[in-house]
């Protein structure tokens, strides 16, 4: 692997960190996208549009989503009294901790590294490179 080119070493990484999580996750009954709604919640209830606008996906999968973290217990979803054609997703209490288990995860899962911030910077430049053609900036 010392002679792998950079590309290959990111993209391994990622497939076995994917795993890994996905592992975790699962023991508690969360999938990657629902720890991302669950994330999204955590400052204030939001429509189902907005929720699949930030989390940067169609509306059908955000759906999707949603109900099965409904079914979980999760969120809820109501009508928006002003709109009967737009949800409003609130987090429950159950929601909530499960959001506090996962957010460990990422500590208790990834190895320690000397400068944090600088491996952030890197991915963070990888992913804007990487992104710019298929997500609009900022969003």
């Amino acid at each position: 692997m010392q002679e792998w080119p950079t590309g290959r070493l990111l993209a391994t990484a990622s497939r076995l960190v994917e795993h890994a999580w996905t592992e975790r996750l699962d023991e508690i009954g969360l999938t990657h996208a629902g720890l991302v709604v669950l994330h999204l919640l955590q400052e204030t209830p939001r429509s189902q549009k907005d929720l699949a606008r930030l989390a940067r996906v169609e509306n059908q999968t955000i759906s999707r989503t949603l109900e099965r973290l409904q079914r979980e217990g999760f969120v809820e979803r109501v009508s928006d009294p002003s709109d009967r054609r737009r949800h409003i997703v609130t987090v429950t209490p159950a929601g909530i901790d499960v959001w506090n288990s996962a957010r460990t995860l990422e500590r208790d899962m990834m190895p320690e590294v000397d400068e944090p911030e600088v491996l952030r910077s890197a991915l963070l430049a990888i992913i804007a490179s990487s992104a710019a053609k298929r997500w609009e900036p900022n969003a």
